[in-house]
């Protein structure tokens, strides 16, 4: 009797879930609709001159008429990263170096590294990236291939992070005979790691960080089993710009014979530079034993055009891993260093002709001044008793409400209205601002704390005020469902393209 009044309970208390699910399932709908009417309305350019062209046109549009077009958007989406409100994103922007630049792409635009042969400068060029990127990370002088330092030129941070994983994968397979290879990362490494385990079938194992949001170094070591091929750090994480204890876990993946990656993407081309100024910042580049790889992105604080990474390792053998060859096509024999086949070689000229034309005391001078930047506004905030910084920021300061006083989302959305573009973090709610050489300019610093204490005031005057991004994080966190997230994210996606 006891099961039975159980099972009548549970087919009760289902029935009741069933009859909820209309109700639900049309409130989620609307929730969607939200964001598919947002990135429509937010994310199209308006411009009443410009056609749409759903298909090829009969005839082909004069390129004056082109030209001017391409001119108005770009007169139209300048501003707010001109003028310094947006977070990170452009990194450089100045009007003599973009306009350098692009004579530099211009007189390369047809360069194709595949073709070796034929651009063999910008193999050189792209070599020479390679070098100077290691160089700076204080890769060792030696004449040992264990340890020397090398790598290639990629598209980005993501494709420099999955072809690390790629490589890990096929060395652990090749050398230790792991066929069911895992990774260990904390919870703040970069979704690039998760993009690389569903490509690559690796099982990725996130580990929690503590309260200063940095790497939990018990909780990693509890989860390295017979199948790690790698562990993970970043310097810093982009969620709060905090650098994970490097040195410790170098240490461990030492101690079991594994390979250690460190994201420096966001970091790798302004923290060296950060600690030339006199900053203290913690070990994470080759000067850390048990380092094997990094990934740094030149295209932001190396001020490169936008499609230039780099990938960094600690052994020419290991390097090997990477490379993709065909011997037996009937197309001719084939090698690839990195994901893509053909890749516009001009983004490499141009990088190269910006890290050159800037040099060490360029970059050091922008270090300082983004530090003396990021410092004021560290105070600034830390003068609003409703706020509070998340870890100890240098160059990326994250915040969120002191004690849950006010909604962050609404104090986002509240700059936003405002002309700023900040980052959303969540889990737990926050907000990020990556400090460029943008925000450097006279003002800026003093405007954005100025239009911060105003959203603040705002948010705490008006608590039940939606705006756009608030009620979207606000479901997130808390909705349990991550499949529900997942279709948000899907239908965003999909009104980019529709």
């Amino acid at each position: 009797m006891g099961l039975k009044r159980v099972w009548q309970g549970v087919l009760k208390g289902a029935e009741k879930a069933a009859q909820r699910i209309p109700a639900v399932q049309k409130r989620l709908e609307a929730e969607y609709a939200q964001v598919e009417q947002m990135v429509r309305s937010k994310m199209r350019p308006k411009l009443e001159s410009l056609p749409d062209f759903p298909q090829l046109p009969e005839q082909g549009v004069p390129r004056e008429q082109i030209l001017s077009w391409l001119q108005q958007l770009r007169e139209q989406e300048t501003p707010p990263w001109k003028q310094g409100r947006v977070s990170g994103t452009v990194y450089h922007g100045g009007e003599e170096h973009s306009a350098f630049l692009s004579q530099v792409y211009a007189l390369h635009a047809q360069s194709n590294p595949l073709h070796a042969d034929l651009f063999p400068s910008t193999i050189k060029f792209e070599a020479e990236i390679v070098r100077m990127t290691a160089s700076l990370l204080h890769a060792p002088a030696t004449d040992d291939p264990t340890q020397q330092v090398v790598g290639t030129t990629t598209s980005g941070g993501t494709e420099s992070i999955l072809l690390a994983m790629k490589t890990y994968r096929d060395w652990a397979h090749a050398e230790k005979g792991i066929t069911e290879p895992e990774v260990v990362a904390p919870e703040t490494a970069h979704p690039a790691f998760d993009k690389a385990a569903h490509l690559f079938c690796i099982k990725l194992i996130r580990t929690p960080v503590g309260d200063d949001f940095k790497a939990n170094l018990e909780a990693m070591h509890k989860a390295i089993t017979r199948q790690t091929i790698a562990l993970v750090g970043s310097a810093p994480g982009y969620p709060h710009g905090v650098i994970d204890p490097i040195p410790q876990i170098a240490q461990l993946a030492k101690q079991y014979g594994i390979g250690m990656h460190v994201d420096a993407c966001l970091g790798g081309f302004i923290l060296p530079f950060i600690e030339m100024a006199g900053y203290p910042v913690t070990p994470w580049d080759f000067r850390v034993d048990g380092v094997t790889s990094i990934s740094v992105d030149p295209h932001k604080y190396g001020y490169t055009p936008k499609g230039l990474s780099v990938v960094l390792y600690r052994g020419r053998n290991l390097r090997r891993y990477q490379y993709f060859t065909a011997t037996e096509w009937q197309g001719g024999l084939y090698a690839s260093p990195t994901l893509p086949g053909s890749r516009p070689g001009a983004l490499s000229v141009a990088g190269w002709a910006a890290m050159v034309s800037i040099g060490k005391q360029g970059y050091l001078e922008c270090a300082r001044q983004i530090m003396e930047t990021a410092k004021q506004i560290r105070k600034g905030i830390e003068q609003m008793p409703e706020l509070k910084l998340m870890g100890e920021p240098l160059f990326l300061i994250a915040f969120t409400s002191a004690q849950e006083q006010l909604n962050i989302y609404q104090v986002l959305d509240q700059l936003a209205a405002r002309g700023w573009r900040l980052n959303a973090l969540q889990r737990p709610p926050g907000v990020h601002f990556a400090v460029t050489i943008r925000h450097a300019q006279p003002g800026v610093a003093e405007a954005f704390l100025s239009d911060l204490r105003d959203a603040v005031d705002y948010v705490k005057a008006h608590p039940d005020e939606k705006g756009e991004m608030a009620p979207i994080y606000g479901m997130a966190n808390s909705l349990p469902f991550r499949g529900v997230i997942d279709e948000v994210l899907r239908r965003y996606l999909d009104a980019l393209y529709d």
